[in-house]
């Protein structure tokens, strides 16, 4: 499936997998849960989130004859690594700046996981020292500048593909292929649960299910559990995408502000530190599902899917959608905490 008048390059094997986590949602006592799987979307580097975004990037790049993308992120990048998979698919080269976005000096934390698998796809890394920020970076554009001085043709993709225009457009697709499913499955997810730093995952998925609802859809909450912890900055890039990703798919309406929902309280107190609950959750999920998710993104929003599923701020009558992003390669960059 593919937004009318918008063209997708296909990088993934179709609709990601949808299935019952009946353990889970037995164990919890609360509402039924399902996951959907983009750690099994497509046959490029583990997959991920962002080669969903990236299908709708593609034919831009390719009409710009650029020879060489250029992207961001931190040095155990999720985003960076699928940018790597996709330039290695598309004979391109790829510029990564790779900043030290984590303050979790472990050795080897910049050589293993995410940013191994994009050195080995060839891509070439460049390590800064600079901290966390979802904005636009001055490191960034200094790439942009030296591969355009050395006579390459660079094509910018911004952390997460998140601030591109077309950054949201892949996630509203994923909402029309939600509903897809629910139509062959038999089922309603009123509630979904997706993680949020950058924001345009989220935000398209928010864009995506105000069209469907426009249509005649049924409505439905998309919570967004913040793993930044810089939640009003997170907060107002979503909302930033998800307007602008709205008019671009051709919603009539203006969104409402109770359709733009980012939940605190399981980032910890810093980007890309798992605490005790992240912990907790990757154990639970694996321990009852066999269901792998990472200290950054995936076991923060699991956090969160537990926390309110047991406290009943998800009713126990509800049908959960778990949007599982990827992400688990980082896994090898956090073993110590996990202990021995």
């Amino acid at each position: 499936m593919a937004l009318p008048g918008f063209e997708r390059y296909p990088l993934t094997f179709g609709p990601s997998p949808v299935h019952p986590l009946e353990r889970l949602g037995d164990h919890l006592g609360g509402a039924r849960i399902w996951a959907k799987r983009e750690d099994c979307n497509c046959g490029l580097a583990f997959g991920g989130n962002k080669i969903r975004k990236l299908e709708y990037i593609v034919p831009d790049i390719l009409a710009s004859g650029a020879d060489t993308l250029v992207s961001i992120g931190g040095y155990q990048s999720n985003h960076t690594r699928q940018v790597a998979a996709v330039g290695a698919r598309l004979g391109l080269k790829v510029r990564l700046v790779q900043e030290h976005w984590v303050d979790y000096d472990v050795p080897g934390y910049d050589q293993v996981g995410n940013i191994l698998l994009s050195r080995i796809m060839g891509a070439d890394v460049r390590l800064d020292p600079a901290g966390f920020d979802i904005g636009i970076r001055r490191s960034w554009q200094d790439a942009l500048d030296d591969v355009s001085a050395s006579g390459g043709r660079p094509y910018p993709i911004p952390a997460g593909a998140s601030e591109h225009t077309f950054g949201g457009l892949g996630f509203a697709n994923w909402a029309y292929e939600v509903a897809e499913q629910e139509r062959q499955l038999g089922v309603f997810f009123d509630t979904v649960v997706v993680c949020t730093v950058t924001g345009s995952t989220h935000a398209g998925m928010v864009a995506g299910f105000a069209a469907l609802e426009e249509a005649g859809g049924r409505p439905r909450r998309v919570l967004g559990i913040d793993a930044s912890a810089t939640l009003e900055q997170t907060r107002a890039q979503v909302d930033r995408i998800a307007r602008h990703t709205a008019s671009l798919i051709g919603v009539q309406r203006t969104l409402r502000t109770d359709e733009i929902t980012v939940l605190e309280g399981w980032a910890g107190d810093r980007y890309g530190i798992p605490v005790a609950s992240t912990i907790e959750a990757i154990r639970l999920a694996g321990r009852l599902e066999g269901m792998i998710t990472d200290p950054v993104y995936e076991g923060k929003s699991m956090a969160g899917l537990i926390d309110l599923v047991t406290s009943g701020r998800i009713d126990r009558d509800a049908t959960v959608l778990y949007a599982h992003l990827g992400g688990q390669p980082a896994l090898n960059a956090y073993a110590g905490a996990f202990g021995s």
